[in-house]
């Protein structure tokens, strides 16, 4: 199958979730459909975050790459699929993918390492050198990491557990979102990526 009409699938799943997005627990379809509608045209690496050690980290430094971004934890059922995230990122690096890790305790608490502690499990375990960044809140409310509320109005999606994968272009416009259950290895999974990469980034204004 050709990759780019693949990919043209893709966005159009991406757009159905767009237009139709699921209500967050507790809040409305109007706030739903606001949410959505105000980014649906903007991308998602305008965020400014901080990294695992606590360094200033802008999303913006990933524009033009697609992106995998990952609610990650290191006691969870779901925790060897760190082995396949990294060995994705090491597949697909020099055609400008990127894993992004996101360590959170929203589940079962299942991440309740330190800065430190998460660092070293992961290198010492899974050899992981994608970056890590501070722990989020991923579930709808007041304490929501901004950045998943966003991914959250992009695609109608929130995890239902660790290890939830977000697919974003390399605008930053249009993310499809995977299940927890999803292997990172699975064809459903790299046939995305591999799309997403065959679309080529557009210029910078001006150029």
């Amino acid at each position: 199958m050709n990759i780019s009409i693949l990919f043209a699938g893709l966005l159009l799943t991406a757009g159905t979730a767009l237009a139709q997005p699921t209500a967050a627990p507790g809040s409305t379809s109007d706030q739903s459909e606001h949410q959505s509608e105000q980014w649906k045209d903007r991308s998602v690496y305008a965020f400014e975050l901080q990294t695992l050690d606590g360094q200033k980290a802008n999303l913006a430094d990933y524009q033009g790459k697609v992106a995998l971004i990952v609610n990650v934890a290191s006691k969870c059922g779901n925790t060897p699929q760190y082995a396949s995230l990294q060995k994705l990122a090491e597949k697909y690096k020099d055609k400008g993918f990127v894993v992004l890790g996101f360590p959170c305790n929203d589940f079962g608490g299942q991440e309740p390492g330190t800065p430190s502690e998460i660092r070293e499990f992961c290198t010492s375990n899974y050899k992981v050198t994608f970056p890590l960044f501070a722990k989020v809140s991923v579930k709808p409310g007041d304490g929501q990491s901004p950045l998943y509320k966003a991914l959250a109005a992009k695609t109608g999606k929130v995890p239902s557990w660790n290890f939830g994968k977000y697919l974003v272009s390399r605008d930053g416009k249009t993310v499809l979102y995977f299940d927890p259950k999803a292997r990172p290895e699975s064809k459903e999974v790299t046939a995305a990526i591999e799309a997403a990469l065959a679309v080529e980034a557009a210029p910078a204004k001006g150029a």
